[in-house]
């Protein structure tokens, strides 16, 4: 019976040992798992409060008018350079055809203005040639009196000295008058000429002037077409970027004015994620971190990105209404920092990711 009590006692013994062993060993397990998870954590920085972001072109019409066809649907996939709307054109084809006529005219009246300018400095040429032929015929009268002169002079003396009869003398100086005469005339044409000459450089200075004020106004028409023709080119409002129509509050029939928001088209193959993560945390966010993402409306979807900057001051100071902390019931609280995070390339290959959707990012900082 003592034996038995023995090995009883020694039974006993033996499990105690293991169960503290046992313990032991799983205390030790449990601090190290403990320090593990400690360090995990401590190597990334998790917040939900973040969102997709992205690129949202508003689609507003330049021009005013009546919609004539809408071309897409909500939700629809579109190309860049896709026309999603039109305008009727009817009345900017009108705009069109008056510039252009107008633009017509002005041409006419420059061909007109510039044959009269050409009229008119061809027929100062001419002037200018006449008033050459009269000064060369000037200097030939005046050849002629020099002449007579020496003449009358000589047929003075010969009639004084009685070699010559008076009928000679009398030539003689009926020659100089005449040469002077013809002198005088000739001096007048040229005078009349320069006058002539002056009053067609006039005239011939107003049509230069109504050249220029022509081409001036060619110019005006030539832009007053091109606008005409830019406006007319506005009625098909097409697409900026691919991506996905949303938004869309146009119908056929709408007359709508310029910069009147109509659709909204979303790019989802540029997406992003906004991070707003305590001011606490930003010691340890940098540039360059590696980021995990889960996507709350996509479980099974695992995406990768990078951060890619931290935004130069708290949601709160750009909000719309700024918090006024000098009212004298100042409470503190902790403000969150927007951290921009870039998704790796394809990461939204599928257009799973909707700009909005909530996401959980956790940026590995070790």
């Amino acid at each position: 019976m003592e034996d038995t009590g023995e090995v009883l006692n020694n039974g006993n013994n033996s499990r105690k040992k293991k169960l503290i062993v046992g313990g032991i060993v799983a205390a030790i397990l449990f601090v190290i798992f403990l320090f593990a998870y400690l360090q995990y954590r401590a190597a990334r920085i998790t917040t939900d409060d973040a969102y997709v972001e992205g690129t949202v072109h508003t689609i507003a019409s330049k021009v005013a008018g009546t919609v004539k066809n809408v071309l897409v649907a909500d939700n629809q996939s579109v190309k860049r350079g896709d026309v999603l709307v039109e305008i009727d054109e009817v009345d900017y084809d009108i705009k069109v055809k008056e510039a252009s006529t107008s633009l017509d005219a002005e041409k006419t009246r420059l061909f007109e203005a510039q044959s009269r300018l050409d009229a008119a400095r061809k027929q100062a040429d001419e002037i200018r040639a006449a008033i050459n032929s009269a000064k060369a015929a000037v200097e030939a009268q005046e050849a002629n009196a020099r002449q007579a002169r020496l003449d009358m002079k000589r047929a003075d003396n010969l009639f004084k000295n009685e070699a010559i009869s008076r009928e000679r003398q009398e030539k003689a100086k009926t020659s100089l008058d005449v040469a002077e005469a013809q002198l005088k005339a000739a001096g007048e044409q040229v005078k009349r000429l320069d006058a002539s000459l002056q009053a067609q450089l006039s005239g011939t200075r107003q049509a230069e002037a109504l050249v220029k004020t022509q081409q001036a106004m060619i110019v005006q028409r030539r832009t007053m077409v091109e606008a005409a023709e830019l406006n007319r080119s506005y009625v098909k409002i097409v697409a900026p970027a691919d991506g996905y129509v949303t938004k869309k509050s146009v119908q056929v029939g709408n007359q709508i004015s310029p910069g009147q928001p109509l659709l909204a088209v979303v790019p989802l193959d540029d997406t992003w994620i906004v991070a707003n993560y305590k001011e606490t945390q930003l010691q340890q966010i940098r540039p360059g971190q590696k980021v995990r993402i889960k996507v709350d409306a996509l479980p099974k979807k695992k995406l990768t990105g990078v951060v890619e900057s931290v935004m130069a001051g708290t949601g709160a100071t750009f909000s719309l209404f700024p918090p006024e902390n000098a009212t004298g019931n100042y409470v503190k609280v902790v403000q969150r920092v927007p951290v921009k995070i870039v998704l790796d390339k394809d990461a939204n290959k599928d257009h799973s990711l909707r700009i909005g959707m909530s996401v959980v990012p956790t940026v590995i900082v070790k």
